[in-house]
This record gives C-alpha cells, structure tokens and sequence, in this order.
C-alpha cells in the first residue's frame, strides 16, 4: 500500500540542500511546496533552477519564514548550514516543532543523540514542544549518521560476541567545499600553533561523541562518563591547493581523531576519522578502501568482521556524492520521521528507510 504524499518545505540551497530538493523531487510521494534561503539574490529563484535541475519545478524560494510555516507542510528538509550557529539553529528546530511541523535535519550533529551532553533543558524543550503539537524532529545524515549509527548497529546483529566497535571515516577532502568546515572549524592552512575549534577541549565529544554514545545505547551498554579525545594534527610537507582552502607548507594539512567510549577503563566504542587534503599525505594512517574516501565498520569479538562502505558521484567525486548521500538520508527518511513518536527520535529508534519510490526515478 502506498503512502499518502507528504509536502514538503526545503530548507536551503546550498551544498546539501540543493541534492535535497532534487532528491524531494525524484520521489513520488513527496511534493515540494516550498523554499527557504539566506541569500537575498536567490530570493524569487525557481526551486530546479537552484537546484541545478535545468528545470523549473514551480516553486519560487523566499526567505520568509513565516509564509513557509503558513504553508502547514507535513515535514521540513532542514540542511542549512549551522557548524557555526549551533544554539541558534537548535532554536530554529524547536520553533519549527512547536509550529506543529515534523522536520529532518542534517544538524546540528549533537543532536543525532545528545545523552551526556549536559544539553537537557535544549533537548527538553524540543520533546515538550512535540509533546504538545504531536511534531517530531530527526538529526542525521552520513557522518555523524547512517555510516556510524545504523550500519555498524546492524553489523553488531551478526555478533555472537562484541569486544570492540571502531568505526571510521578516511578521507580526502581536498575537493570538500565547505571554507569555513575547512579552515574556521577544522584549522587547515592555518599555523600549527593555532588551536582551530575542533580541537578545543570538549569539542569532539559535543561532535562525535553522540555517535560513541548512540552505538553503546543500541548495545545496551553503560559508558564511563567520559569520553577519550585523541589528536594527531601534522603539517603539509608541500603547499596544497584545495577548493575551500589554500594550505602553505609547514600549516596543518591532514589530522586523525578519535573519540573512545570505555567501559571500566577498557575501549568498547570507537569514532574514528582520517582526514586528508592530499591522498599522499601520512600512509601510515588507515587507507581507503578505494579512490578518495570511505567509511569503515570494524567489529572485533567473534566473529571479526568489516564493511568497507565506499560511494562517488556519476562523474566520480566522493565528496560531490557525501553531500547526495547526507541529503538523500534526510529525503527518504520523511515518511518514518512523520509517523515516529513525537519529540526528538533517533536512528535507532526508526524503523529501517529505504529509497522507495526511487528506482528509474529520473523525471
């Protein structure tokens, strides 16, 4: 039995948002009614045309709020950029439940599972203002997301006994644009004594801590209170040319960090990233499985097994496709977002999502 069509507002164009309209439009169940921007000269913009669709969809985009939520849409696509407004955007997300409206969103992160982030009065916010208009808001997307939450919890089913759960992202991401990701957030190009905000004490646990969390949770498994941060930041032997940031000889250049959950002291769950900015960079770390990226799932116990999760776009780039695959989780997870209990809901909480609708999709 089908579906009933949900309608849908996007909100955003940008690097996420753009695949998200696209991939609303590619399902069947789904109607696109509306479009929010930042930028006042995509104002009055065709939804396709901004997408890159060649194509108008007949959905002009605003950047007033106020006439998206009049709409009364079932559900928003919310893939705005929000690394660095990140209370501003979780009060974006609340108001959105509190309007009645169910919402996928691809951050902020910490929300994919924010247990023992000492975020309770956010988080209860969020659960009261469903409570009272029966709205459910879902964070994920691929890392934080699908790659390190449903994956690896569905590897572990096939577990007659579980020591250890690593999972990775290593990659290269010189042709990732995201400027300020790349040089505010991460500190590439920037001198080696220069503490960029991911490395600030606490930061990786806010990030990537849910994923270590959310991974014990859906193996019943009580952590220690707290987290295990592990940097390896080096610097690039030769100047780099990447399409978000310029990197002198001797700046950072590649960086692998680790987020560890213990149990009584011994390592139970791992986050685990390798980032490049040039595939030559320390061979000594972990290697892809292929080309320029993958995401890996690693179960020691018995049996031992691995997943080498690899992805790139038609024209081959594997940071092109990571912004389809974040946009693409979000997209197809509408429906089981919409019929979930109200209040804020987690990927291992949701029943399995799939691309319904998707095969043959080209319109």
């Amino acid at each position: 039995m089908s579906s009933p069509t949900k309608r849908v507002v996007a909100w955003s164009t940008g690097t996420v948002g753009r695949h998200a309209i696209a991939g609303i439009d590619a399902r069947p169940d789904l109607e696109l009614v509306g479009v929010w921007v930042s930028s006042q000269e995509k104002v009055g913009q065709d939804a396709g045309q901004l997408a890159g669709l060649g194509r108008d969809l007949g959905v002009l985009a605003t950047d007033d709020k106020e006439a998206l939520f009049a709409l009364e849409p079932d559900c928003i696509v919310h893939t705005a950029m929000v690394d660095d407004r990140i209370f501003d955007a979780m009060a974006d997300l609340t108001e959105m439940v509190e309007r009645g409206i169910n919402v996928v969103s691809s951050g902020p992160v910490l929300l994919c599972y924010p247990q023992g982030l000492g975020l309770d009065d956010l988080v209860g916010a969020i659960d009261k203002a469903g409570e009272q208009t029966g709205a459910t808001l879902h964070v994920n997307g691929i890392d934080p997301g699908w790659a390190n939450d449903v994956l690896p919890l569905a590897l572990t089913s096939l577990s007659q006994r579980i020591d250890l759960v690593r999972v990775s992202e290593i990659a290269d991401y010189s042709t990732y644009y995201q400027p300020v990701v790349m040089r505010d957030i991460y500190g590439f190009g920037t001198p080696m004594d220069h503490v960029a905000m991911l490395w600030q004490p606490g930061i990786l646990t806010i990030a990537w801590g849910p994923v270590v969390r959310q991974i014990a949770a859906g193996l019943d498994l009580t952590l220690d209170p707290e987290l295990e941060e592990i940097v390896e930041r080096v610097p690039s032997e030769r100047d780099l040319e990447t399409v978000s940031v310029d990197i002198a000889a001797g700046t950072m250049g590649a960086v692998r960090f680790q987020v560890v959950g213990k149990v009584d002291g011994v390592p139970r769950v791992v986050l685990d990233h390798v980032t490049r900015t040039h595939v030559d960079q320390e061979p000594q770390w972990p290697q892809p499985a292929e080309g320029g990226g993958c995401y890996r799932v690693e179960v020691e116990g018995e049996p031992v097994m691995r997943i080498d999760f690899t992805h790139h776009g038609e024209a081959g780039d594997h940071n092109v496709s990571g912004m389809i695959v974040t946009a693409m989780r979000l997209v197809n997870a509408v429906h089981a977002v919409c019929a979930a209990p109200p209040g804020l809901v987690f990927a291992k909480d949701l029943p399995p999502i799939t691309g319904r609708g998707l095969v043959a999709s080209r319109r």
